[in-house]
């Protein structure tokens, strides 16, 4: 059943934001996308913004671009940092450590999806849930004392996905090395990173640790998240579909940015589009299906994922 929309029938706008003056925004995955059309927010309303992006060369094109349209003085810097890589991941929480010193909120935006074949990591995870999740925990631990210390937030993005595939977190065979589909193991990372906000959100409250964790989705959004990884088909079907299905970029980064900046959101609820199957429309909560509430799944994800990324951390 839908849950009506708090924020009336066109739903949460950016036109809500008032000043961000002096305030900071980290978002992964930024060149591109929702990612990049968030930093435009952002950048909008006068805060300062840091990418962490794999690709130099395409963030310096997206930060000319934005400095073209804000202005020269326009507060947004790059950092670089790939994911798949926990050591870049490291290396990249450290340097964003020694130049930025408070953190209003962590966006977990960038994402793999449809890994056409089976591709590990130099970690040895398979590279949706390496990217999706894994890089994700790590870079959140690294910087979660930071993001505290600014009584900040950390934004997870997740996806539909969550409730399609498998439903669950295979732990026993979390690389799909006996059957692997594009779809099943991206559907896994996803519910993995929506299983891990919700028991991080569990963990800060249990301590009173000052970090809000929101979780939302970009609903079908037209960004080049498949250019990459998908099989040709899906590219070509996708190509062909998603002027009629889907909604633009922008649009679909206004979730990541409410979570970001609107107050009095719930704790365990899931923003979004809200029609057409949460796909498109009103930015508002979303159903959320129990099993991404499953707190013995959780606990197992938590104790792994500290055990994959070799990182413990208590919240």
């Amino acid at each position: 059943m839908a849950t009506a929309n708090t924020f009336g029938p066109q739903g949460w706008t950016p036109d809500r934001i008032g000043s961000l003056q002096g305030k900071t925004y980290v978002i992964t995955g930024a060149n591109a996308g929702a990612g990049f059309e968030a930093a435009r927010v952002f950048l909008s309303k006068g805060a300062k913004v840091v990418m962490m992006n794999r690709n130099a060369d395409k963030s310096a094109t997206a930060i000319e671009s934005l400095k073209h349209e804000f202005g020269g003085d326009a507060d947004v810097t790059f950092v670089r940092m790939d994911l798949a890589v926990l050591d870049s991941v490291r290396e990249a929480a450290a340097e964003l450590l020694g130049t930025v010193d408070h953190i209003d909120a962590l966006i977990c935006n960038a994402a793999i999806a449809q890994v056409a074949k089976q591709e590990i990591t130099v970690d040895g995870f398979e590279s949706q849930l390496g990217v999706n999740h894994f890089g994700h925990f790590l870079l959140c631990g690294l910087l979660f004392d930071r993001i505290e210390a600014s009584h900040g937030r950390i934004v997870v993005v997740g996806s539909n996905a969550y409730k399609m595939g498998l439903k669950k977190i295979q732990f026993e065979d979390l690389n799909f090395d006996k059957n692997y589909t594009a779809w099943n193991a991206y559907a896994q990372s996803k519910l993995a990173q929506i299983i891990f906000a919700y028991e991080l959100q569990r963990r800060v409250q249990a301590t009173g640790k000052n970090v809000q964790v929101r979780v939302c989705h970009p609903g079908a959004s037209r960004t080049n998240l498949l250019n990459d990884t998908a099989s040709l088909p899906m590219k070509l079907l996708w190509k062909v579909i998603s002027p009629f299905i889907a909604q633009s970029a922008q649009k679909g980064s206004w979730p990541e940015v409410m979570c970001a900046t609107e107050e009095g959101l719930k704790p365990q609820a899931l923003y979004g589009p809200t029609k057409r199957a949460e796909t498109v429309g009103p930015v508002g909560e979303c159903p959320l299906e129990p099993h991404a509430l499953d707190q013995q799944t959780a606990t197992q994800l938590w104790t792994l994922s500290e055990q994959k990324t070799c990182f413990s951390w208590s919240p």
